[in-house]
């Protein structure tokens, strides 16, 4: 009787949990290789000069992108690639900024864009009630 006993194999009670590690795994590298495709949506040349850094929040900045050729950008919505009417962008910014007042507004401007396009775009952002609007600019290459 012992015999019997013995060859009796107990059910297992645990998990294997080895798939779902290489699951896991193979989505980390589909997001560390993504990732950085979708942090630029809008190719610009940005001016370079020494700045101060501005204070990172733990929300993403509402970014205002002004190309070459005067199209603008909005970061946020449905389809940031697309550009947008500055009505949109006077409307759509408002709204955030009703939602969460200490949302950081940036504005993006190619370096050969004009001085007046982006002076209006933060004119127009000024007219939706911010208190201040931040530039940016990539470091000097040394």
């Amino acid at each position: 009787m012992s015999r019997q006993q013995r060859s009796r194999k107990r059910p297992i009670a645990s998990i294997n949990v080895v798939p779902y590690i290489d699951v896991m795994l193979v989505l980390l590298i589909i997001f560390m290789v993504t990732a950085p495709l979708l942090t630029q949506g809008v190719q610009v040349e940005l001016p370079q000069t020494d700045a101060r850094v501005v204070e990172n929040s733990n929300q993403e900045p509402v970014v205002v992108t002004v190309q070459r050729d005067g199209r603008l950008y909005l970061n946020v919505g449905d389809h940031p690639e697309q550009s947008v009417e500055p009505q949109q962008i006077q409307r759509r910014v408002s709204l955030l900024i009703q939602k969460n007042p200490e949302t950081q507004v940036l504005v993006r401007g190619d370096h050969q864009v004009q001085y007046g396009a982006v002076v209006s775009v933060m004119a127009l952002l000024q007219q939706t009630g911010l208190p201040s609007v931040g530039l940016v600019t990539d470091p000097p290459e040394q």
